[in-house]
């Protein structure tokens, strides 16, 4: 498995990969590796030849009182965990690499991204999709595998690949989850015992709702009110809650056809997301 941290050298073994009629699959990650991400790089190898996973924690898509500082970077445990899954290389550039002192380019997708966190983290996705970008021009991949638990971004970068015509087929992975339900978060780990115990009821007041509108609960007020409660009583401090279409992400008027509820929400000083796609 390589190990490259600079855009030239990475790029030269991309197309290296492509002279020898290869396809290439990447996974962009921030580090910290969980099983979440191993899913990702498995369902990679299913679609290309060679497996590349980007680890960056990208200063630019953190606002000022973020966590970047603190955000985990267990670097040697993830290198282990790509070479047991089978992955081909690891981007790992530094922030240097990526940003030029002078830097002044930005990539900024203006309609999926106005609510849920683009509404809350004012500047996030711009940063996203500019190092996606630019990893995309690093890596050279057919194809790039994103997760659903991070679903406003996923569909942000769908359309980042249309709008400028990159050639990237975007995949993506159903979220991966704790036996007790909790969404598989590199952030998990700031929690504490008991935070841990109480961000469980983001899952279950998620559940709830679904189950509520299987059996004829029409009324969006209601839902998203027994979520907050649901949530709150557990100690959670409300970002958001919101029921949107899944397609354009704006808010549904009815619980009809397709709908997403996607939930941020705070637990001590951390912000966990979470979604449940209901048809």
């Amino acid at each position: 498995m390589k190990i490259l941290g600079k855009i030239k050298k990475m790029q030269a073994y991309s197309a290296s990969l492509r002279k020898k009629g290869l396809s290439i699959a990447v996974v962009p990650t921030m580090g910290c590796l969980h099983e979440g991400h191993l899913k990702l790089i498995d369902t990679a190898k299913r679609h290309a030849d060679a497996v590349i996973v980007t680890v960056f924690v990208n200063p630019a898509q953190f606002g000022p009182k973020e966590d970047f500082s603190r955000y985990p970077r267990p670097f040697r445990n993830d290198l282990i965990l790509c070479k047991k899954h089978g992955a081909d290389a690891i981007f790992a550039p530094s922030p240097d690499e990526m940003y030029s002192a002078d830097f002044s380019t930005w990539i900024e997708e203006l309609t999926l991204s106005k609510g849920l966190c683009g509404k809350s983290r004012p500047g996030h996705f711009k940063g996203v999709t500019t190092v996606v970008a630019k990893l995309f021009n690093a890596t050279l991949p057919d194809f790039a595998v994103f997760g659903r638990k991070d679903f406003q971004q996923a569909k942000i970068i769908r359309r980042m690949v249309r709008d400028l015509n990159f050639p990237v087929k975007i995949v993506l992975e159903d979220i991966v989850r704790e036996k007790d339900g909790l969404a598989k978060s590199s952030r998990n780990t700031y929690l504490s015992r008991e935070e841990r115990r109480c961000a469980l009821s983001i899952s279950r007041s998620l559940k709830s709702a679904k189950l509520a509108i299987a059996n004829g609960e029409k009324r969006i007020g209601s839902v998203r009110k027994n979520i907050i409660s649901e949530i709150e009583a557990g100690g959670g401090r409300i970002d958001y809650v919101e029921i949107v279409d899944p397609e354009n992400l704006e808010p549904v008027k009815i619980l009809s056809g397709k709908i997403l509820i996607a939930v941020a929400s705070f637990f001590g000083k951390t912000r966990l997301i979470d979604n449940i796609e209901i048809n």
